[in-house]
Formats: structure tokens, sequence, C-alpha cells
């Protein structure tokens, strides 16, 4: 069985990403409550598509963190394969 891998993030990487979630997840409480308010169409669609703007935020934050850590310390150790890890990873986000 693979070893489950970890990462401590600082105190500002993690306020800053716990920050954007809470943002996010502020969103989608609005988006639902727009549906149960019977709101126009469009109007939720522009929401979601906000959240879904935000969600990339997200994820090339921590993209960038994991490359400037995670990966620079594995390449540093001789773990080249996290560069195949990496590459699959962005092959996904880019769907």
């Amino acid at each position: 069985m693979e070893e489950e891998k970890k990462k401590h993030r600082e105190g500002k990487e993690y306020r800053d990403l716990v920050n954007r979630l809470s943002r996010i997840e502020g969103q989608v409480r609005g988006v639902k409550k727009m549906l149960e308010e019977d709101r126009y169409c469009i109007d939720i669609l522009v929401q979601v598509q906000a959240i879904q703007a935000a969600l990339n935020g997200f994820n090339k934050t921590l993209l960038s963190e994991h490359i400037h850590s995670c990966v620079v310390k594995d390449i540093q150790e001789g773990n080249v394969e996290c560069v195949d890890e990496l590459c699959e990873t962005i092959k996904k986000l880019m769907k």
C-alpha cells in the first residue's frame, strides 16, 4: 500500500487557502439561496461562473505552492518521479 503523502502548511499559506475556501463556501451557499428564492437562471449561472473562477484561482495558488515546495524538495532529493505526478495533475486540471 502506498504511503499517504502529507504537507504541513505554514501560517500564511494555510490562512490564505482556508480564507479562499471560506469565500467559495459562502458563494455556494449564496447560489443555493438564489435557487431556493426562485431567482432567474442567468443570475444563478453568473454566480456559478464566479465560483468556478474562484476555484480555478484556488487551484493556481495551491499548484504554485506545491511546485515551489514539494516538487522542488523532491527533485533536490533525487525523486524526479514527482515531475510525472505533476504533469498528470496538470492534465486533470486542464480538462
